[in-house]
């Protein structure tokens, strides 16, 4: 495992659910004290209930879990990856510009998106 784990809005969801998959996942992670990058607005795109979702609110409690807002600094570069991208999906690139930031891998469900704003891209694939 590399420095950590960017997620992306689909293996939120699958926390949400109990995947298994992204639990182990999510313990190797823990267990080798990598951490786990969350950008904002993969959360907000998941986030309705919190205290229906317990798996997702325990995963963001724990103590290696990074939530990264999206300030002035990270809209700016989502914004100029946007533009170079030819693409719109401001979630999107704010998961990119967080695990380039960080030198993570990104955890996801739909690599084809993420992969048109960055070909090089760490993915993995679940």
């Amino acid at each position: 495992m590399s420095t950590g784990v960017t997620l992306d809005a689909g293996p939120l969801i699958q926390v949400d659910r109990g995947d298994r998959r992204v639990v182990l996942l999510l313990a190797r992670a823990t267990e080798v004290g990598a951490r786990v990058v969350i950008p904002a607005p993969a959360l907000a795109q998941v986030i309705r209930n919190p205290s229906r979702q317990a798996r997702l609110a325990r995963l963001l409690r724990q103590p290696l879990t990074d939530v990264v807002p999206l300030d002035r600094v990270e809209a700016t570069q989502v914004g100029l990856l946007l533009a170079q991208s030819r693409t719109r999906d401001i979630a999107d690139a704010h998961v990119v510009v967080c695990a380039r930031r960080t030198g993570s891998r990104v955890v996801t469900s739909d690599p084809d998106d993420l992969r048109a704003l960055d070909p090089d891209l760490d993915l993995e694939v679940i």
